[in-house]
């Protein structure tokens, strides 16, 4: 497993000075997001190439079960432009976040969540998504989140066997499956978890948390998330991949990336 960094915690003036400032931290991979005001894809590449780092995925993550219907369908529009970029910048894995009922953030929990309907257009959502990804071979990894409709690895497994493609799989953040007072149970759940989904993890993230019942919001190793376990978790799966630490400021990048890169050494 390698130390991962996402896109934007160190931002710089340009591409190529925001690219020098991650490879001082001894950083080689990236969850990547391409702005409207970015270089080109071929300048992008051409100046990660230089410094022998390689995207692990971009973002292309939007609310899949907006009760806006137009909000979806402009998410996928989104989607597929994430998915064109996917080649140039030699990556193949796409972030998706599965959403949420609120109306204003798709990070929020809303009790409509758990319905029926909200899942029938969660199927809906992801077949048209899956449809772009095989378009373009690429793998949409999709992450359980405790506010989102997909809330826990079981809802993760659910949706993985509905949907049966092999262009779907998952994004694992140790910090994000948590509910309200399920904390103490924190081995059996990140056990469970990855008895779940370990064969099917295409990217993990590093945070950290120091309360349940809600997506982790510290930097990894400021809180409570038993890294040794999580770590060991994704190693028995099988993950060799970039662990991306992101929800951290650039000032604990130093403290962060010697933390992480110290726990996956010792595994």
């Amino acid at each position: 497993m390698h130390v991962g960094l996402m896109e934007g915690t160190i931002r710089r003036d340009t591409l190529t000075e925001s690219l020098d400032a991650l490879v001082e931290h001894g950083v080689h991979h990236l969850q990547y997001h391409v702005s409207a005001s970015a270089p080109s894809l071929t300048e992008i590449r051409k100046e990660m190439d230089a410094r022998q780092i390689g995207i692990s995925a971009l973002s292309g993550t939007y609310n899949m079960i907006d009760p806006d219907v137009e909000k979806r369908h402009a998410g996928l529009r989104m989607l597929r432009s994430v998915a064109e970029r996917c080649a140039p910048l030699g990556t193949s894995v796409i972030t998706l976040c599965t959403g949420s009922r609120d109306p204003q953030s798709m990070w929020r929990a809303h009790p409509d969540n758990n319905t029926p309907e909200a899942w029938r257009d969660l199927v809906e959502s992801m077949k048209q998504a899956l449809a772009v990804a095989e378009e373009y071979d690429v793998t949409l990894a999709l992450e359980p989140e405790v506010a989102n409709v997909i809330d826990s690895a079981q809802k993760a497994r659910r949706l993985l066997d509905e949907m049966q493609s092999p262009y779907l799989k998952v994004c694992m953040d140790g910090a994000n499956i948590f509910h309200k007072g399920e904390l103490p149970k924190m081995r059996e759940i990140l056990n469970e978890a990855f008895a779940l989904l370990g064969e099917d993890i295409a990217l993990a993230h590093a945070k950290d948390l120091d309360r349940d019942g809600q997506a982790g919001h510290l930097a990894a190793g400021t809180g409570l998330l038993d890294y040794d376990q999580y770590l060991g978790l994704l190693k028995e799966s099988g993950y060799d991949g970039a662990v991306v630490l992101h929800g951290l400021s650039e000032a604990q990048v130093p403290f962060c990336t010697d933390f992480l890169r110290e726990k996956i050494a010792a595994q």
